[in-house]
């Protein structure tokens, strides 16, 4: 099933509308995005939607794979990255890194 919306923690919203946060990454359950979908973005706290990205790619990833490059595209420092990712998803090595671009 593709989903057409995704929704993201308010604190993150500025970075992806100013195109410095570029992938998101999600478990197993929030995996099933298509390249070149468009997805409605939300936030997670209230569903206030905020705009709309096209989805560019979707991939595998461990968690213990995570390098610098990947924080660069989440605009944070891995070890921020690393905390982030253990706080919302404890105890999971399988992740998905999701591409995105925003829509005008």
């Amino acid at each position: 099933m593709s989903l057409s919306k995704i929704t993201f923690f308010e604190r993150f919203e500025a970075n992806i509308l100013s195109g410095k946060k570029t992938i998101t990454i999600r478990d197993e359950s929030e995996k099933d995005y298509y390249p070149n979908s468009l997805v409605q973005v939300s936030t997670y706290e209230n569903d206030r939607w905020f705009c709309a990205l096209k989805i560019k790619d979707v991939q595998a990833i461990a968690f213990s794979q995570l390098i610098d490059f990947h924080a660069k595209q989440e605009n944070m420092p891995l070890s921020e990255l690393k905390a982030v990712i253990q706080n919302i998803y404890p105890n999971v090595e399988n992740l998905y890194v999701i591409s995105y671009e925003l829509v005008d």
